[in-house]
């Protein structure tokens, strides 16, 4: 670590920003669910380097997802942006999150999904958009490659 004079006082060098990651997948349980482990299952930085967590493990384990899925996947979460999942009317269930970050603030988009493994009571153009959120979840989850 080095010191530089700030103001008369010698502060240390600011250390480097936390990698954030440009996209993450995240499932959280059902609200009488146990576990407590919430980290994302899946993270992705801009260079396709990744962490993948099983939910049964809470060892992570590093690897890569290919570029040209991570181009596929910016694009439909874009277009999910824009489509109406529904909210089911089941309370106390799980949730399925996809959050894209690219390196641009206003670029940013949370995908949110309510009880993903319900459909009463939704459209049948909610249920598309739902299937294509679960689609896309698990298109990046099997696109994981260890290193």
């Amino acid at each position: 670590m080095t010191l530089a004079a700030v103001g008369g006082f010698a502060a240390a060098d600011p250390a480097p920003a936390p990698s954030i990651a440009m996209l993450t997948l995240t499932a959280m349980p059902a609200g009488w669910q146990t576990r407590t482990d919430l980290r994302p299952v899946l993270e992705v930085q801009s260079d396709g380097q990744a962490v993948k967590r099983a939910a049964d493990s809470a060892q992570p384990v590093n690897g890569t997802v290919p570029a040209d899925v991570l181009d596929a996947a910016a694009t439909e979460i874009r277009a999910l942006a824009a489509v109406d999942m529904g909210t089911p009317e089941a309370a106390d269930k799980g949730t399925s999150i996809i959050d894209y970050m690219p390196r641009t603030p206003d670029q940013d988009v949370h995908l949110i999904v309510y009880a993903p493994e319900l459909s009463e009571g939704l459209s049948d153009e909610q249920k598309a958009s739902r299937k294509r959120f679960d689609d896309l979840f698990q298109r990046l989850l099997n696109a994981f490659t260890p290193a």
